[in-house]
């Protein structure tokens, strides 16, 4: 399990101003089977916290939110494949909280056990259940949680609704499994496409600062200017 806890006090402005900020605690696991990232991003230790992407394993997550005795207020979901939304159900259920999905996945967030058929021949001990509580994502939706302010970008490529979490005021971008450290998300499962892929990362992801921390679903964390300087898929971009 890896974390990470800044606290962030002031950031220089464009214009060479010191702005003052509030503290960010952000905490970071990799569970389940394919070490996918799950994050908790709160404001102060016993508030609230939002949660990005929910694996399939509630110990992985409920250790998280004790670290800082958070209580969850929302849950993020940057696609519906299973190893990112498999323990979503669970998370709405214990925690009486919405799942944000993008509808275009429905296909996949809906139908978990199709999925589990797919990737193993059968279903496998767990909680695999869909979201009960669920709020429909759309492109360029403002999401005001937790103390946060997060802009929704809507990336289709590598399943149709993936959508990336900008947190503009923090300078963070959680980036599910479009953009990773010297790598892309992949696009041979159904509903992927390269080209769309490609066309969200110049359109979307690509436009914003260098200075901008990647938080991805899978691996290390990165910067926005690292990725466009050396990551092999996108040095031609």
């Amino acid at each position: 399990m890896a974390s990470t806890t800044p606290s962030v006090s002031c950031r220089t402005a464009a214009d060479g101003s010191v702005a003052s900020v509030r503290p960010v605690i952000l905490e970071r696991a990799s569970i389940w089977l394919a070490a996918t990232n799950t994050f908790v991003l709160a404001r102060e230790s016993g508030g609230p916290a939002l949660i990005v992407d929910a694996p399939p394993n509630d110990d992985g997550l409920a250790a998280l939110l004790a670290r800082h005795d958070l209580y969850a207020a929302a849950l993020l979901v940057t696609h519906g494949h299973i190893d990112h939304c498999g323990g979503a159900g669970s998370v709405t259920r214990t925690n009486g909280v919405s799942a944000y999905v993008h509808p275009d996945d429905d296909f996949l967030t809906l139908n978990p056990g199709e999925q589990l058929r797919r990737l193993f021949g059968g279903m496998i001990p767990g909680d695999y259940e869909p979201p009960d509580l669920y709020e429909p994502l759309h492109h360029g939706q403002q999401l005001d949680l937790a103390g946060f302010s997060l802009a929704v970008r809507h990336t289709p490529g590598h399943s149709p609704g993936h959508c990336c979490f900008y947190v503009e005021d923090e300078g963070l971008l959680f980036s599910g499994d479009q953009l990773f450290a010297g790598s892309i998300g992949r696009t041979d499962l159904p509903g992927g496409s390269f080209p769309q892929l490609m066309e969200s990362m110049a359109t979307q992801v690509l436009v914003l600062d260098d200075e901008v921390i990647v938080h991805p679903g899978h691996g290390p964390s990165t910067t926005i200017g690292r990725e466009r300087a050396s990551n092999p898929f996108l040095v031609e971009q």
